[in-house]
């Protein structure tokens, strides 16, 4: 049995999904929504490549280093995507990323609801003890969001990965232990039902 199952999360109306094949055309729309792909400091794929990014997710899932899933709405329109990923279990640790929503759906409840799901999954089904993040240096919407949830910086990893345009990027790195998930999810709650 694997450390992170396949399974769905619903919470306010959305649901994560696990990534599958027939996700391809709501993805592709999703990313339509903004032209996600063509963000230097984003991994949304390209449209002729969503099949692809969603079979790399697949071999990724059966090899027990991701858990991608779609983002979907009420409806079962795709509203984006999010992962589980480096995914370890002997110290019972997990990161959230690959995560990318329509234009839409950018600066709304939609992630913070999203990571609620996924941290209270992390932590109080799978027992974690440590939940990561990491995010192009870059990537300064990606950061203050990351921030935003609570999570700490712990560093930059310089020279760390490329980005799909060739260029080598810093990775910025954050995480929130076990300890620390009360009070967050205090806050993400209080966050999502403050009037707006």
């Amino acid at each position: 049995m694997a450390f992170v199952e396949p399974l769905t999360l619903s919470l306010r109306g959305l649901e994560l999904v696990p990534l599958a094949l027939e996700h391809e055309a709501g993805l592709r729309a999703a990313a339509a929504d903004g032209e996600l792909w063509k963000l230097r400091v984003s991994s949304v794929p390209e449209p002729e490549n969503t099949r692809r990014y969603i079979e790399d997710a697949l071999r990724m899932r059966e090899a027990g280093t991701r858990l991608a899933f779609a983002v979907t709405d009420a409806a079962g329109t795709v509203l984006g995507s999010t992962s589980y990923h480096d995914i370890l279990p002997a110290v019972k640790r997990v990161e959230i990323g690959y995560t990318w929503y329509a234009g839409r759906c950018q600066r709304t409840h939609v992630n913070t609801t999203c990571k609620l799901m996924m941290l209270s999954h992390a932590f109080d089904t799978l027992g974690c003890q440590v939940v990561g993040w990491r995010t192009d240096n870059f990537n300064f919407a990606s950061q203050r969001a990351i921030e935003r949830l609570g999570a700490r910086k712990d560093g930059i990893i310089r020279g760390h990965a490329l980005r799909r345009d060739g260029t080598i990027r810093d990775t910025v790195m954050y995480s929130l232990r076990s300890g620390e998930w009360p009070e967050v999810k205090a806050q993400l709650l209080y966050l999502l039902d403050k009037p707006r």
